[in-house]
């Protein structure tokens, strides 16, 4: 078959969840025979390398700066829209399918006009779909409601629709898609070897990005209010991002800089080493569409603190006592109780977390979930 994946993104050159997964993806396709064609933004410098084993990798657009004050701009996905239509003008008819994001919506709209005329199949992949409320909160009440209708244009293409949380599924449903639904269930792209858990040292973890939606500033006061009661507890923040400055100066303000760190970018390698050996992960995040790095956690035998809200996809990866807590809320004191609700189940909790793991380790792998996207494209193919 001829496949189109399409997305502004392309890994490494940026770094993320769906990066991977739709490099993955290519790949995986790649190697089972399919022609393989990737559409993205340029990301690199002119003549850098970016190359896809077994993919052609297309640009529809020139570099762009993605992100301001750590929100997506709008000049890039008209760019990028506008670019898959005219490469989908001059090229839909070669393709058995297009397998799209459907953020940031324009490509996705351009790939629904043209899918009767061109005849390919469009498939597409919902990692997160937005309520109005939080449309209006991310672009005010008039940004707010030009996205939701974008959004719902979207839900109304005829589609193969793809998720990775039950949420998402059923807002998909409940906002009338326009097609089947399917559940992939994960991400994780690691060993499914049963995790031996190393030892802990009293270290609270995070690592993201430091966005609004994340709440990493949230986390040093809840740090704060837990070292109170635990003195020998540390906190490592690592990534970096728009409220990095915040986070630096909770740190200060609570008087933490000999037990907290915030390093920002470091090496994979020594975020590896901290995650696998601190006392949790803690997660803070009011919005998460999927939440890897839940499983990436449990892969070490290391339980996670995540946030209950209505839009943290991430609370279906945590079963309460098994690989960690969910937090009533970012609140200080909330989140505090959970940290020492961990330290004091102690080693216990961390071999629950393994066992965890190893029980739902195929399930979460990205292979399974590949598997299933591949099946689909081979029910088209009879």
């Amino acid at each position: 078959m001829k496949i189109l994946v399409v997305y502004d993104c392309l890994f490494p050159h940026t770094i993320g969840g769906a990066e991977r997964w739709y490099r993955n993806l290519a790949e995986r396709l790649a190697g089972e025979g399919h022609d393989v064609t990737y559409l993205t933004l340029r990301q690199w410098e002119r003549g850098e390398p970016h190359d896809v084993a077994g993919v052609r990798v297309r640009t529809a657009g020139p570099r762009l700066a993605l992100y301001a004050g750590g929100r997506r701009r709008i000049a890039p996905p008209l760019v990028f829209g506008a670019g898959v239509l005219a490469h989908l003008l001059r090229h839909g008819r070669a393709y058995d399918v297009v397998h799209t994001a459907s953020f940031p919506y324009f490509s996705l709209l351009a790939a629904g006009l043209l899918r009767r005329p061109s005849r390919y199949r469009l498939v597409v992949d919902w990692h997160e779909l937005w309520t109005r409320e939080y449309w209006r909160e991310y672009l005010g009440p008039v940004g707010g409601r030009i996205g939701w209708h974008v959004q719902l244009r979207g839900l109304r293409l005829r589609q193969q629709a793809f998720c990775f949380a039950r949420m998402t599924a059923a807002r998909l449903r409940a906002e009338g898609v326009r097609g089947s639904v399917v559940v992939l269930p994960g991400e994780y792209e690691g060993s499914l070897a049963t995790p031996q858990p190393r030892p802990a040292r009293p270290e609270v973890v995070f690592a993201g990005r430091h966005i609004p939606e994340k709440r990493v500033p949230a986390l040093v006061d809840a740090f704060a209010v837990a070292h109170r009661r635990a003195p020998e507890l540390r906190l490592a923040i690592y990534g970096d991002g728009p409220e990095r400055d915040e986070v630096l100066a909770r740190i200060a303000a609570h008087g933490l800089g000999d037990v907290a760190r915030a390093p920002g970018f470091v090496s994979a390698e020594a975020v590896d080493d901290a995650l696998a050996h601190a006392l949790c992960l803690v997660l803070p995040s009011r919005r998460e569409g999927y939440g890897l790095v839940v499983v990436e956690a449990a892969a070490r035998g290391v339980p996670s603190i995540v946030v209950a809200d209505p839009d943290n996809a991430a609370v279906e990866l945590v079963d309460e006592g098994e690989n960690g807590f969910v937090a009533a809320s970012a609140g200080a004191e909330d989140l505090a109780a959970a940290i020492l609700r961990v330290r004091d189940a102690g080693p216990a909790l961390r071999h629950r977390t393994a066992a965890w793991f190893a029980r739902n380790a195929e399930r979460l792998s990205l292979r399974s979930s590949l598997d299933t996207v591949v099946a689909a494209y081979g029910e088209r193919s009879r």
